[in-house]
C-alpha cells in the first residue's frame, strides 16, 4: 500500500463534503450507533460522519503520525485495513474514503470490513483516470492529463476504481445497494492560499512531478518522454507563478468519488 503523508492528506481532501452530504445519504448516518472509519489518514471522513452521527465514530489506520491528527476529531485505534482489530460484528457500519485504491487486494480488504460489520459496509472511491482540469494557462489541462495517463500506468494498484467499485463488492460477498456520484472541485482564484502559492513553485521547479518520476518510468513512458514532460511542466509552472502574480490565475479540478454501499449477508 501506498503511504501518503498528513499534508498530502489534507491537500488533497481540503473542502470535501463542505457543498453537499447528499451522497452519503445511502449510508443512513443519522440511525448509526457504531462506525469505523479504515484508512482515516487525517480524520477528514471521520469528522463529517461524527457531525452527521449520533452514535461512535472510530477512526482506524496503521500509520501512527496520521492517527495523531485525526485523533483531534474521533477516538482512534491503529489497525491494518487487511487485519482489523475488532471483533466480528463490532460496527454497524464500516466505511472508507480513498483507501481500496491504493490496496492490492481490494475486495480482500472489504471481505475484513464485511466480518466488522453487522450491517452496512461503504466505499468512497475516486475515478482517478477521470479527472478534469480546467486553467487559465492554456497548457496545464493538458500537460497534467498527460502526466497523470503516466502516472496510472505505472502505479500497481487500481486508481480508477471508484466506478467500478461494485465489483470487488460482489466479490466480497457483499449485496450492492447503490452507487451515488460525488463530484469533489478544488478552486484556485484570487486571492491566493498559501498552499496555492506553494503548488504552483512545485510546478516551476518540476519538483512536483519528480515525485512520481519513478512511477512514471514504471509503465511505458520513456526516460526521454519523461524530460521533454518536465520542461513543458516548469515552463507551465512559470506561466502560473506570472499570472499569480497578475492576480490573474484561475484553476479548477473536478475528481469524481463514486460511494458504493453494500449489505452483509
Amino acid at each position: 500500500m501506498r503511504k501518503f503523508s498528513e499534508a498530502y492528506l489534507e491537500r488533497t481532501r481540503q473542502g470535501m463534503w463542505e457543498d453537499s452530504r447528499d451522497a452519503l445519504e445511502p449510508l443512513a448516518l443519522e440511525s448509526r450507533e457504531r462506525v469505523l472509519d479504515v484508512g482515516c489518514g487525517t480524520g477528514e471522513l471521520s469528522r463529517v460522519l461524527a457531525a452527521e452521527c449520533p452514535g461512535e465514530v472510530i477512526g482506524c489506520d496503521a500509520d501512527p503520525a496520521l492517527l495523531a491528527a485525526a485523533n483531534g476529531h474521533v477516538p482512534t485505534v491503529a489497525g491494518d485495513a487487511g487485519r482489523l482489530p475488532f471483533t466480528d460484528n463490532a460496527f454497524d457500519l464500516v466505511v472508507c474514503q480513498a483507501l481500496l485504491i491504493n490496496l492490492p487486494d481490494p475486495a480482500g480488504a472489504l471481505s475484513e470490513f464485511a466480518r466488522v460489520s453487522s450491517d452496512l459496509v461503504a466505499a468512497v472511491e475516486p475515478d482517478n483516470a477521470a479527472v478534469e482540469v480546467h486553467s487559465s494557462v492554456d497548457a496545464e489541462a493538458g500537460l497534467e492529463r498527460r502526466a497523470r495517463r503516466a502516472y496510472i500506468d505505472g502505479v500497481d494498484t487500481d486508481v480508477a476504481l471508484g466506478a467500478d467499485a461494485r465489483e470487488a463488492f460482489e466479490t466480497a460477498g457483499l449485496e450492492v445497494l447503490e452507487t451515488r456520484r460525488y463530484d469533489h472541485v478544488r478552486t484556485v482564484e484570487p486571492p491566493y492560499s498559501e498552499a496555492a502559492l506553494a503548488a504552483a513553485a512545485r510546478k516551476a521547479t518540476g519538483s512536483g512531478l519528480a515525485d512520481d518520476q519513478e512511477t512514471m518510468l514504471t509503465g511505458s513512458m520513456t526516460e526521454a518522454e519523461y524530460d521533454a514532460l518536465r520542461r513543458a511542466w516548469r515552463e507551465m509552472g512559470r506561466d502560473v507563478v506570472d499570472q499569480m502574480e497578475a492576480r490573474a490565475y484561475e484553476r479548477a479540478e473536478a475528481v469524481p468519488f463514486f460511494v458504493t454501499v453494500g449489505r452483509v449477508p
